[in-house]
């Protein structure tokens, strides 16, 4: 093998004892590669290249490609359903912070809406991530039914009321909208009345803002 294929990161050449990366390297430089380019992207020899370690240097930390794929699919989930569930179990002292809660989520860092975008294109030409999408909707969509039945709202109003706040927080990620954050917030009090039917007071608002680590 050529020595410059057995570069390290940091220059030091790759031996029994050198750097070969880690699971994390390898699977943050997949990610990028998902984001950058989809699916066909993330391929051992092009993520190689791009951490300067040798290909073989993958299979210490990984059996094959499938497997790099499945612990990017856990990622994904980590860092997107799981941050959504977990809002809409946040304490809430009113229907209408519960709901600030959610959104919160969706426009702060917890909600990976970069990794959705390309989750989405994946599943586009795999059946089995797109399998595991629908699942990870109708978990999201029960959350969001639970919460909204947790402050009162009748089965049939919840569900719709969830779709509504599903459809339109996935619609601004796969349509890729180009909407100001100064613009959204502005509409944020307005999106909170019409998924719970009640208008945020300022004090809620003001702590949404604070949150977001924006001024009050």
């Amino acid at each position: 093998m050529e020595q410059s294929e057995k570069q390290a990161v940091d220059g030091a050449p790759e031996g029994e004892s050198g750097w070969r990366g880690s699971p994390e390297l390898w699977l943050d430089a997949a990610y990028e590669a998902l984001i950058e380019g989809g699916i066909e992207a993330v391929k051992i020899q092009p993520l190689a290249a791009r951490l300067r370690l040798s290909r073989t240097s993958f299979y210490w930390f990984f059996k094959d490609r499938a497997a790099l794929l499945a612990a990017l699919a856990e990622r994904w989930e980590a860092q997107t359903t799981a941050p959504l569930v977990a809002a809409t179990r946040a304490y809430a002292e009113t229907r209408t912070e519960a709901m600030l809660n959610v959104l919160a989520a969706f426009l702060s860092a917890r909600f990976d809406a970069r990794l959705e975008f390309a989750v989405r294109g994946w599943a586009l030409t795999d059946p089995a991530i797109r399998a595991r999408l629908h699942a990870a909707d109708a978990a999201r969509l029960d959350a969001l039914g639970a919460l909204l039945a947790h402050w009162g709202h009748a089965p049939g109003d919840a569900d719709v009321r969830a779709r509504t706040i599903y459809l339109v927080q996935i619609g601004y990620i796969s349509m890729q909208t180009e909407e100001s954050l100064a613009t959204r917030l502005e509409r944020i009090a307005h999106y909170v009345e019409i998924y719970t039917g009640a208008i945020p007071p300022e004090t809620e608002l003001a702590r949404f803002r604070a949150g977001l680590g924006l001024p009050g």
